[in-house]
């Protein structure tokens, strides 16, 4: 067996969550870890001492025992002073820790010359350390409970509804962030019935705010604010006050205000003031989660919900602790993959690697020598510009790509060469083929102009040109079957006729599966 991997219980005032979850601790036993759990670690997010002994882990009676044993330990918060005094040389942390914020805790930990790994320190960038994104995973699931509290103390539906009674409007949302917190936040509001509105300082998270049933709503200013690490950067001072002018607009309308604005190292943002607050309808409700850096709401108190000017103000510090049971498996499985990355070998011997620009971003204190910050990742260069020729070139091919107005000259000379060719066609082709041969320009030109302008709407362009392909067939193959009586002209016999029936059959297989899938396709992304 390797190495022991420790999860001693959560001691920060109203933490429920627990580092890991009994099915967690089955794939930790895989890669050749032993673990062991605290007494009672995970009873507040209702995982019992029998349910982890039950997976394979040990339970160790006391903090003392368990920081002793462990090589390895995984926490949720920070460590406390006293747990620091635990640790022993050459053991290994994962946790969130802050050290932008947490001066004296890494000054104490590199005194113990342990190795801290923080995970709130993951370069979000690289696309492979998504699976263990932990700050992603816990935002999620805050934006949701920010919702479902709110709705808590609303005195209205969310949704709109017309009963015997008399007509209820929705409840109108406004969330300022569209972070991953505030996204989760939109399309639980947008779910419930509400009419959601967004706002944030990066542009190109509209669309995406649209696609959850929000709307977005722009400050009347030109600057972008997309910052390093999927975060935003802190704005002008002529943006603030523009989208303070704004703030003081929704603040008077909606019903519901989620703040998320929050730059990791830096004091909240104020962007709710309490003029913003007073001017709200009596009855209505802000959630503040920003309220562990200061909040965004210049009336919030840090873990508390308050009534001011009849608003009130929601400022918990432990929205993903009030989902504990779903917030401990996400953060165990962030740590499972992380463990996946220290120990590829699957021997259960970690290897801090300062050459993974993952694990080196995650690398706050190496053998007691601090290492934070990192240095920024390297990111694969950004594809070589294409020669402007090759560009030009590919002008005008390909389904709707614009191209260049052919010329006079040209046009009159494919016109030319066009009637002489059906000038010498008319001139010496029998009079049964001619009628033939109209009938078949006069499709190619009706099945060019109906088959390119279809519009793909609820499937997909090449589903669309199919489909609009196969009903040309279809008529072609129905014309075949009972043609119109033209003189001098015979009727098909029995095997063009069984053929049409054949393309007929096998047309409306294509054209009514196609929509089937379709329909199933769509069924997914529905709720």
């Amino acid at each position: 067996m390797g190495l022991t991997i420790g999860v001693p219980r959560e001691v920060f005032p109203g933490e429920k969550r627990v580092a890991t979850v009994p099915e967690v601790v089955e794939r930790l036993l895989k890669l050749g870890f032993a673990v062991a759990v605290e007494s009672g670690a995970g009873a507040q997010a209702n995982f019992d001492d029998a349910a982890y002994t039950a997976a394979g882990a040990s339970i160790a009676d006391s903090a003392a025992a368990l920081w002793a044993s462990a090589d390895v330990v995984f926490k949720v918060r920070a460590p406390s002073s006293d747990e620091v005094g635990l640790m022993h040389e050459g053991q290994t942390l994962v946790s969130f820790i802050w050290p932008a914020q947490s001066a004296d805790l890494m000054t104490a930990l590199s005194a113990r010359k342990v190795t801290v790994l923080a995970m709130d320190c993951l370069p979000r960038m690289l696309s492979r350390a998504q699976k263990m994104d932990a700050l992603t995973s816990m935002a999620g699931i805050s934006g949701y409970r920010a919702v479902i509290e709110a709705a808590n103390v609303f005195g209205r539906f969310f949704s709109g509804q017309i009963t015997a009674a008399g007509k209820v409007p929705p409840a109108k949302v406004f969330i300022a962030g569209a972070g991953v917190a505030g996204l989760a936040a939109i399309g639980t509001a947008a779910s419930m019935g509400a009419i959601v509105r967004a706002n944030d300082t990066r542009a190109e998270v509209a669309d995406q705010v649209k696609s959850l049933g929000g709307e977005f709503v722009q400050v009347d200013y030109a600057e972008e604010g997309s910052g390093g690490g999927g975060y935003a950067k802190v704005m002008s001072e002529g943006f603030q006050q523009a989208q303070r002018e704004m703030y003081a607009k929704q603040a008077r309308e909606v019903d519901i205000i989620i703040t998320t604005a929050l730059i990791p190292g830096k004091p909240a943002p104020k962007l709710i003031t309490a003029e913003m607050v007073a001017s709200m309808k009596a009855g209505s409700v802000i959630v503040d989660m920003a309220a562990e850096q200061g909040g965004n709401c210049e009336l919030t108190e840090p873990g508390k919900a308050v009534v001011k000017h009849g608003v009130t103000i929601i400022g918990y510090t432990d929205l993903t602790s009030r989902l504990a049971k779903q917030a401990s498996t996400l953060y165990g499985t962030n740590l499972f993959r992380l463990a996946e990355e220290l120990c590829k070998s699957k021997d259960g011997v970690i290897n801090v690697n300062m050459e993974d620009d993952a694990i080196r971003g995650l690398t706050v204190i190496k053998d007691g020598a601090v290492t934070w910050p990192a240095p920024p990742p390297k990111l694969p260069p950004a594809p070589a510009p294409k020669p402007a020729a090759a560009v030009v070139a590919k002008k005008g091919h390909g389904h709707g790509a614009p191209s260049a107005p052919m010329s006079g000259s040209k046009l009159a000379a494919m016109f030319a060469i066009a009637a002489a060719l059906f000038w010498f066609v008319g001139a010496n082709a029998p009079p049964a083929f001619l009628g033939h041969f109209t009938v078949f320009v006069l499709a190619c030109f009706v099945g060019y102009m109906v088959v390119w302008n279809v519009t793909p709407s609820l499937h997909t362009p090449l589903m669309s040109v199919t489909n609009a392909i196969s009903s040309i067939i279809v008529i072609g193959a129905l014309v075949q079957i009972a043609p119109p009586a033209v003189a001098g002209v015979s009727r098909p016999d029995e095997l063009i006729r069984w053929i049409a029936i054949v393309g007929i059959a096998l047309t409306a297989v294509n054209m009514f599966g196609g929509f089937a899938v379709t329909r199933r396709m769509l069924a997914m992304f529905r709720k």
